[in-house]
């Protein structure tokens, strides 16, 4: 009996070792607020990084190496002075995927999110719940974690990370109504950036084409270059059209702001080497894309 249960104890661990999904590093940042008691913070820290790395987000099994790296950085702003455990804040979120062949990282998501706000008592744990809501900070993390996971799945097959972005959008409808109203990181009337349409865009039909150009974009374009350098190029130049098409069809959306931001710097390394018309076909969906950084996309050539 002692050995089965043993056995048993053993395979629970292997198998909540093996269904973690992220390896998330976590940063808090307080110079901001010096004034602010330092043990709080690093508790909040180390808070942070378990509900990240050890919620199990999905139904698949994640081996040790396939865990998806991402980095947060919350930089705490301001702290109410009639309340010490409410707190302002910037949050980073950026997530890397390998690509087939090579040591290169690919950065798929690079976003700052300006509208933070939440309570935190020292040693208060962080929940999820799939079906209610137990604070904002649970809430946030929790949608950052879905992003992740959809953008990644999306990078590997086909509109893959459908589940993940409906899962993106069921934390949205568990926010309470007053929250999700005065909340600026949650209202839809309070810009067309936020949260709320980052999970719009992902789900709309209009955003599909640019769901599957990251497909094409990652596994077909990037995961390729390392055998033919020059099909993943055009491969990606290709895709690039498709991510056109959603500027076209959705223009200024949140989703096309979170691309330019994540991907401009790659897009100019690797077209730096391209053909003089794969040039030509870059600069012309980019300046598009992204109208701020057409100077550094012209400047390929």
């Amino acid at each position: 009996m002692k050995k089965l249960l043993l056995g048993l104890w053993i395979a629970l661990i292997v198998s909540n070792l093996q269904a973690q999904e992220l390896n998330a590093t976590v940063k808090v940042n307080t110079q901001k607020v010096l004034t602010a008691d330092p043990r709080i913070f690093a508790t909040l820290e180390q808070t942070i990084k378990e509900f990240m790395n050890n919620q199990k987000w999905t139904n698949d099994v994640f081996e040790t190496d396939e865990r998806i790296k991402c980095n947060f950085l919350l930089t705490i702003t301001d702290q109410a002075p009639d309340n010490q455990n409410y707190f302002v804040a910037e949050l980073t979120i950026q997530a890397t995927r390998p690509t087939y062949g090579s040591n290169y990282e690919t950065v798929f998501i690079n976003t700052s999110d300006k509208n933070i706000n939440f309570t935190y008592e020292q040693f208060q744990p962080l929940i999820y719940s799939k079906s209610a809501f137990n604070d904002n900070l649970s809430s946030i993390l929790s949608f950052y974690a879905y992003l992740i996971l959809g953008m990644d799945y999306d990078s590997f097959s086909p509109l893959g990370g459908e589940p993940y972005f409906q899962q993106a959008q069921d934390v949205i409808n568990n926010l309470p109504s007053n929250l999700a109203q005065r909340d600026a990181g949650w209202n839809s009337l309070a810009n067309n950036r936020n949260r709320f349409w980052i999970a719009e865009n992902l789900l709309s039909p209009r955003v599909k084409p640019f769901r599957q150009a990251m497909y094409e974009y990652h596994r077909q374009g990037l995961d390729v270059m390392s055998v033919d350098l020059a099909k993943g190029r055009q491969t990606i130049a290709n895709a690039l059209q498709k991510v056109g098409e959603v500027q076209q069809a959705y223009p200024n959306s949140a989703i096309l702001q979170l691309f330019n931001n994540t991907k401009s710097a790659e897009l100019i390394e690797i077209f730096k080497r391209g053909t003089s018309a794969e040039q030509d076909q870059i600069i012309n969906v980019m300046t598009r894309v992204d109208p701020a950084g057409s100077s550094r996309y012209r400047a390929i050539k």
